[in-house]
């Protein structure tokens, strides 16, 4: 297929040139103007002699110019970078060598931390700030609203839809690693996935799409609740919905604030939410219990999906929402190495939690390289063949045991483990990284996590394992409590015994005032595992 993110994003702003692409802190861009200003961004990165294949990192919260710097870069064959803002000066260092990065996009409250390490990246050929009003701009960086108002748009130019496109992966378990992709191929399967959701073909090269569009009678207009620098942000928020012509709303503000996430529904007719789980999900549904309660209720009608991807998202958060609003809940699985499956829920059709239907493509394969039988009981590891990355970055061997052949076919192993149900379906464990061994047993701390939270006065949890005489690991479980409310360690394991086998059940509940997580959401078990062996 001939797509390419340069090209589709093209040809919605000369098709559509005056709907809304982008509205950040209630700052509005029309399409035309949106790819305007991506253009003057092409041609700032050229003349510093960036071209296809460079790399230009995302040091930036959500906003129209994250989408806008990654719309620029693209148009010059280039690859976006996503930095992860809270990382610090060594983190930062790792990782924009590591992507051999030769322009590096900032805001201003980060001026500083640029300062203190510019000087250990040789490659960096162009920094580019964007004035937020904090600290004072650097005299040698190009600011970029000058840059914008200095440089005339690139003149556009046929696309390879070969170019590399490539995500860091989180890091909660280990060093970040660049996961690449084909941009074309990669284009094509987000397009797909909101063809599908309208029900619509998708076309099968470019020659079409402007046909298809036209097919869209509501337009998507998205509110990425998550950040843009994590795949669930920039994949389901915004690429998704710009492929399908739509809208994408943010704001810069770091922290969830569930009403100002609400209010910005309301104000702008949002219709699809990206979350990442109950991190997301609850603090939500709080608001639009807290709000109900007041006799001011939030008027959401406009929200049609809310779609989560990254943890799980339990039955009873989802239920909660459904009250409030006719949604429908996604709860996508995946990781930055490929999709596996999905879980749908509305008014009229429950799911379960950590039940997912597998997707084309998706197996779940025993670690001797065996197919998991149908309600066998036995555990595997999911593996998808549907759209399988090229490989890490510079990392072969890490490739070779991800992306690997299993009877002739090349498959995926993000490393998430899961048994099959006899509907074909599958139950979600864990994560393979940070499974826990007990006594022979394993352990998956999403399915104990998950078994913790559904007591109603527990807010969050993350759950460890530490070294143990007796059963070489015992389990340790991190745990909040919902404001206001109070329970004893022996109440929650008291709960969570009716829920568990004895084996999986936490030796010991650590009360903290907030659990912490990475800012799209996903669990920190670096920081879980550290306070718990601090606790000892």
């Amino acid at each position: 297929m001939d797509f390419h993110f340069a090209s589709a994003w093209e040809l919605v702003a000369d098709k559509y040139p005056n709907r809304i692409a982008t509205i950040s802190d209630n700052k509005t861009l029309p399409w035309k103007e949106f790819e305007r200003r991506a253009s003057c961004i092409a041609s700032l990165l050229e003349k510093y002699g960036l071209g296809p294949g460079s790399k230009a990192g995302l040091y930036l919260h959500n906003s129209s110019e994250y989408q806008e710097a990654q719309f620029g870069i693209f148009k010059i064959g280039g690859c976006p970078i996503n930095v992860n803002y809270r990382y610090k000066s060594d983190e930062l260092v790792y990782l924009l060598e590591n992507s051999d990065a030769e322009a590096v996009f900032f805001q201003s409250c980060y001026a500083m931390r640029i300062w203190e390490i510019r000087d250990r990246l040789p490659n960096v050929k162009l920094f580019i700030q964007i004035d937020d009003n904090t600290e004072v701009l650097l005299k040698d960086a190009e600011d970029y609203e000058r840059a914008i108002r200095a440089y005339q748009p690139l003149p556009r130019r046929p696309q390879n839809p070969e170019d590399v496109y490539m995500l860091y992966t989180g890091g909660t378990t280990g060093l970040p690693k660049g996961v690449m992709y084909p941009q074309g191929a990669f284009a094509e399967f987000f397009l797909a996935m909101g063809a599908v959701g309208r029900e619509l073909t998708p076309p099968e090269n470019m020659s079409g799409y402007a046909e298809f569009l036209e097919q869209i009678v509501e337009p998507p207009v998205s509110l990425p609740a998550c950040p843009l620098m994590h795949g669930t942000g920039v994949w389901l928020g915004s690429f998704a919905p710009l492929l399908l012509g739509g809208t994408v709303v943010t704001t810069s503000k770091l922290g969830l604030n569930p009403d100002t996430l609400l209010t910005m529904v309301e104000d702008h007719g949002v219709t699809d939410m990206v979350i990442v789980g109950d991190a997301f999900a609850r603090p939500i549904l709080a608001a639009l219990d807290e709000a109900e309660k007041r006799g001011t209720p939030y008027q959401i009608e406009s929200l049609k999906q809310i779609t989560s991807s990254g943890v799980m998202w339990s039955q009873e958060i989802k239920q909660g929402l459904l009250r409030h609003q006719d949604l429908v809940l996604a709860d996508v699985m995946g990781s930055t190495e490929g999709g596996m499956g999905s879980s749908v829920m509305t008014r009229e059709a429950t799911a379960s939690t950590a039940k997912f239907e597998l997707n084309e493509g998706v197996a779940v394969i025993t670690d001797d390289d065996r197919f998991v039988e149908p309600g066998s009981g036995e555990m595997g590891k999911v593996a998808t063949s549907a759209f399988v990355p090229l490989g890490y970055y510079k990392d072969p061997e890490k490739s070779a045991a991800t992306f690997r052949e299993v009877e002739g076919v090349r498959y995926s192993f993000p490393g998430d483990y899961a048994t099959v149900e006899p509907d074909g379906s599958i139950t979600l464990l864990g994560r393979g990284s940070v499974c826990i061994n007990t006594g022979g047993e394993k352990v998956f701390p999403e399915e104990v996590e998950e078994a913790v939270k559904r007591y109603d006065r527990v807010e969050d949890c993350l759950v460890v394992g530490l070294p143990d005489e007796r059963f070489g690991e015992r389990v340790i479980a991190v745990t909040s409590l919902r404001d206001g409310a109070s329970a004893s360690p022996d109440d929650v394991i008291t709960f969570t015994a009716d829920h568990l086998a004895g084996y999986k059940l936490p030796r010991q509940i650590l009360l903290v005032d907030q659990v912490r997580r990475a800012p799209n959401g996903k669990a920190d078990y670096k920081w879980a595992k550290s306070f718990a062996e601090k606790s000892q």
